[in-house]
This record gives structure tokens, C-alpha cells and sequence, in this order.
């Protein structure tokens, strides 16, 4: 095979490409088969036409272009190793010479990754909050922990932030009748986490055991989506939550430790850590915003003008989505272009178990369990979208790793071990 690359612009390559007739052996061979399977020929059994047959009734130009068909695709994925471009998107074909026993011609015109040359990462800094360990951090987490052991004690008072409710909801549509998805019985719910719907807190909020409030919901999606729904919350229980003391009696209840004090020191460390892993990704996104910030990458119209289309072909949205949705889809590219540019070159290995944190990270995206998320991958041949995934992450803390980042009071911190 021959390709040659002509460069259209920074971001889009044509390539010519000449292929040995001998090359279009085995598709023409398949091509023979896959016409035999599929028509009828007078005397002869699907399947089991001779190629001449076919050659006589079929036609051997339809036995070419069946064959062209399928190796267009085999043969556009080898001029592009051999050639070295990056496509971006589907590429536009065109067979521009084809006859029997002759070089199939083509060419392949296709939005690429622009070349482009990034900075040194050490002339990048960037400043991320401290990761000192506060009485308020550790109280907070001594909260947290305290709260998994509380007991629920029923108090005679109005509803407050933080008590656990129980109640009753049922949802009307515009007419009066029920609505089967907004009724719910001896429902357990703390207050003030806003985990129920919109504007139910606020609701419920003061109110006492037995009392029914009655608001207003619209759906945003569903059957009933923008509809405005009457929704009446009956409050059968306050209950109060009563923490248990945080003593030494607690840590041993709680923890392997015996005092109180041993505990919170435990707790003293892991927050350490804790912040500063929030440090690294804390300034993971800042020197990623400051590459973007700093190259001027030009970025494949087509590609993008695509996936703006495709996005937008149910119609939905106004001027002020497209607009986010245009900003967004050019940050991610160039962001992308840059995270494969970093990684170019360098062995950035992928194991089992960041793939296996990858796949329980993104599952929830899309509503699935990681194992489904997982099957769907390989059903669909997306498997090397979850490593090439992995890898942009692991080539942003490269990144980071490489530049200065200081902290509030600009001492250089080093983030290479987390």
C-alpha cells in the first residue's frame, strides 16, 4: 500500500492512498460468498454459486464494489498507522480508481490532531489551599461518626433542620387525581438534606406531628414534566437525633482505640492525608486551566460543528444551551489534545485495578453497575475509550507533578508521592 499526506489545514489532512490489486484478494473472495448467500439463481442452492456463475448473472462490477466496500475500512485504518496523522472524527472516503485487476485508488479527507508544542510543566505555578488540620476538621469527622451511633428520641415540638421525620406524601395532577409516582408511606427523611423534592423541606419545615403542608412540584422530566403537581406531606413523627457522648467509652465502641484522645489523633491524620490528596486534585485542575490558558490550540471545526449537530438533533434547547454546550464540547477537545500530547511518547501503563476504579467512577454516569458499564464497553468495542480515559488522567498528574505548586503562603509543596 501507498498514501501520501496532503495537509489541508492545521487541523484536517487528505490522504491518497493506492492499493495493490492483489490486496482485494481475500475481500473479493469473502465478497463472492456473501452475494452467493444472498441470491437465487435457478439450478444452483444459496450459498453454492460458482464465482463464475455470479460473474455471469451478478455481474463481476458488483462483486468489486463488495468487495471495495469492506476493505475500505481495513485499508483507510492502515494508511493512517502508516502515515502517522491522529484523526479526529469519521473521515469523508472517496474511491477515486477502481478496476478489475488494477490499484484501488482512494482518497480520505479527516480533521486531525494539530501539532502544537506545550511549555516546560516547571514554569507552571499554581496556588492550592493549605491542607492544615483544624479542631473544627476533627470535630466535624468526630460528628460524622458520632451521628452513625445516635439514637432517635420523639420530641413534641416543631420540625428543625436535622431531626429525622417520618411521612406521608401524595402527589395530585391539575384535576385532583393521584399521581402513583408521588405517594410514599412511614417515610424515614432527615431534614434539611434536600433529598426528597424541591421545595418539600421548606414544606415541612416547623411543622408538627400529625400536621399535613401542602406545596407545589413541577417535574422536570417524565410524563408529568412542567406540569405543576399539588403534593400534601403529612408529618406523622419528629424525632430528634441524640449523638452519644464523645468520651472514651464512645472510641471504644466506635474504634480500635481505648480513649477518646487516641482517636481524634487517628482522625488528626487521616484528614492530613485526605487534604492532601484534595491538594493534588486541587492543583491537577488548576495547571490543566493554566495549559489551557497558555496554548493556543487550533481546533478541528468540522469535528466540532458534528458533535454540536448530532447533540442538537432532537431539537431541544435554546440559544443560551448551544452556546454552553459549543464552550464545552471546544474545552473538552482542546483539553484532550493537550492530555495526548503530554502523554505522547511516554509509557503510561493502565492496570486491572484502575480500570476497575475507572468503571466503579463512571458507572453512575450512566445509571449502570460497573460490571454493566464493563459488558457494554466490550459489546460495543468501546474498551480503549476507558484507557485512553485512564491514561489523560494519568497524564494530567504528570503534569502537575512537574509544575510548582505553593500554598497560601507560597511555600512549594511535593505532591509526587500522592
Amino acid at each position: 500500500m501507498k498514501s501520501a499526506v496532503e495537509t489541508l489545514s492545521p487541523t484536517r489532512v487528505k490522504l491518497d492512498v493506492e492499493v495493490p490489486f492483489e490486496d482485494l484478494a481475500p475481500s473479493l473472495d469473502k465478497a463472492y460468498k456473501t452475494i452467493a448467500a444472498s441470491v437465487n439463481i435457478p439450478g444452483f442452492r444459496k450459498g453454492k454459486i460458482p464465482a463464475r456463475i455470479i460473474d455471469q448473472r451478478v455481474g463481476r462490477g458488483a462483486v468489486l464494489e463488495e468487495a471495495v466496500n469492506a476493505y475500505l475500512p481495513e485499508a483507510y485504518a492502515e494508511a493512517v498507522r502508516e502515515s502517522g496523522v491522529r484523526p479526529v472524527g469519521r473521515p469523508d472516503v472517496e474511491v477515486t480508481g477502481i478496476e478489475d485487476g488494477k490499484a484501488l485508488t482512494f482518497s480520505a479527507e479527516v480533521d486531525v490532531r494539530p501539532e502544537f508544542d506545550l511549555p516546560a510543566f516547571d514554569s507552571i505555578v499554581v496556588e492550592v489551599a493549605a491542607a492544615e488540620v483544624t479542631d473544627e476538621d476533627i470535630d466535624r469527622q468526630l460528628t460524622n461518626l458520632r451521628s452513625r451511633f445516635a439514637s432517635l428520641t420523639p420530641v413534641e415540638r416543631a420540625a428543625a433542620e436535622g431531626d429525622v421525620l417520618l411521612v406521608d406524601i401524595a402527589g395530585f395532577d391539575e384535576e385532583g387525581n393521584p399521581v402513583d409516582d408521588l405517594v410514599g408511606n412511614a417515610m424515614s427523611y432527615e431534614l434539611g438534606t434536600e433529598g426528597l423534592l424541591p421545595g418539600f423541606d421548606e414544606a415541612v419545615t416547623g411543622a408538627t406531628a400529625g400536621e399535613t403542608r401542602t406545596f407545589e412540584f413541577s417535574p422536570e422530566v417524565g410524563e408529568f414534566e412542567g406540569r405543576t403537581l399539588e403534593v400534601k406531606a403529612t408529618v406523622t413523627a419528629v424525632r430528634e437525633r441524640i449523638l452519644p457522648a464523645a468520651d472514651d467509652d464512645f472510641a471504644g465502641m466506635a474504634s480500635e482505640f481505648d480513649t477518646i484522645e487516641e482517636l481524634r489523633k487517628d482522625m488528626t491524620g487521616r484528614i492530613a492525608e485526605m487534604k492532601k490528596v484534595e491538594q493534588m486534585n486541587e492543583a491537577r485542575q488548576k495547571v490543566l486551566q493554566a495549559l489551557l490558558d497558555a496554548l493556543d490550540v487550533p481546533l478541528p471545526e468540522g469535528a466540532i460543528n458534528a458533535e454540536v449537530e448530532e447533540h442538537f438533533a432532537d431539537g431541544h434547547g435554546d440559544d443560551e444551551h448551544r452556546e454552553a454546550f459549543i464552550k464545552d464540547t471546544r474545552d473538552g477537545l482542546k483539553t484532550q489534545f493537550i492530555l495526548d500530547k503530554i502523554g505522547e511518547g511516554q509509557e503510561i501503563p493502565v492496570g486491572e485495578a484502575e480500570l476497575s476504579g475507572w468503571l466503579v467512577q463512571q458507572a453512575p454516569r450512566y445509571g449502570v453497575s460497573p460490571d454493566q458499564l464493563a459488558q457494554a464497553l466490550v459489546e460495543n468495542g468501546q474498551v480503549d475509550m476507558a484507557f485512553v480515559d485512564i491514561r489523560r488522567g494519568k497524564a494530567l498528574t504528570i503534569a502537575a507533578q512537574g509544575a510548582r505548586i505553593v500554598d497560601p503562603s507560597g511555600a512549594q509543596l511535593d505532591l509526587s508521592s500522592i
